[in-house]
């Protein structure tokens, strides 16, 4: 499957290049980790490698065939923005392509998780013909382009970030989807739809719960809601469907449980989880 690139292993290029240049000592620092976003490549470099970042930056976008070159930074905010560093080149935009799915995004200002692949094949698979899905963190349709590709299904695409917006509208033209897919470029606590959705895409994390309310309202009786948040290590596997149960009850919903899976390590001791949950009024 075509997808984000990772690898372990320095290319012995690399290797031999940088050894002429930069200290021994220095050599077995190099990065052994990296992801390439289409043509944008994302390096973790070390504190000790600063002075020759650069350089560092040159050699890898060389020998792995990148455009540019961005040192990874954390990813915060309420539009989970990145904060890299550009290292190589001046152009970030660019397209990935992955699992049939073509991304336009801007790799230094937009996330895109190499980790979730699994959950955007995943999402491919769930979707039906003809359904109607809302996506209330649409982003640059991460989640649910697959299912308008994939899965046939009609989407309703809401994200708040009016520059992720642009990549999100380019991306439907891209994969050619505007019969099935419609975007919104709102707050998704103000989009007018009550009981409309055969499924729910709630692909945010760390504040996730705050937004269970406006779902049920969106969701049809019998509904399925693919529940994202981020959840300490000792709260699972309780977590965190725990708290969408409880919160569902006192909006006078009942939630059954049919699905939970891991994503990815968020941060030391917390887990990115999705549940998915299916909705009955009460």
């Amino acid at each position: 499957m075509d997808g984000i690139k990772k690898t372990q292993l320095i290319k012995p290029r690399i290797r031999r290049i940088l050894s002429k240049e930069l200290p021994p000592e220095l050599i077995p620092k190099l990065p052994r980790h990296w992801v390439l976003v289409g043509d944008v490549l994302i390096l973790p470099i070390r504190t000790e490698l600063e002075p020759y970042k650069h350089r560092i930056a040159e050699v890898y976008a060389e020998v792995i065939g990148a455009r540019a070159v961005l040192r990874k930074g954390r990813i915060s905010g309420e539009f989970r923005e990145t904060n890299y560093e550009l290292l190589h080149g001046n152009d970030t935009v660019t397209v990935h392509v992955e699992n049939g799915i073509r991304y336009k995004l801007d790799v230094a200002k937009v996330m895109f998780s190499p980790a979730n692949i699994k959950e955007r094949v995943r999402m491919a698979k769930v979707a039906r013909p003809g359904e109607l899905v809302v996506d209330m963190f649409a982003g640059i349709g991460h989640l649910s382009l697959p299912m308008a590709v994939h899965g046939k299904a009609r989407v309703i695409a809401i994200e708040k970030s009016p520059y992720t917006f642009q990549f999100l509208v380019e991306n439907i033209e891209l994969n050619r989807v505007q019969g099935r897919m419609t975007a919104y470029n709102i707050d998704n606590r103000d989009f007018p739809g009550e009981n409309v959705a055969d499924r729910v895409l709630m692909g945010y994390v760390v504040k996730t719960h705050e937004f269970i309310p406006k779902a049920l309202d969106i969701a049809k009786d019998g509904a399925v809601i693919h529940y994202h948040n981020t959840v300490p290590e000792k709260l699972m596997p309780e977590e965190p469907f725990r708290t969408f149960r409880e919160i569902a009850r006192e909006h006078g919903y009942e939630a059954e449980k049919l699905n939970e899976l891991v994503i990815k390590r968020y941060a030391p001791g917390v887990w990115h989880v999705v549940v998915d949950v299916r909705v009955f009024k009460g």
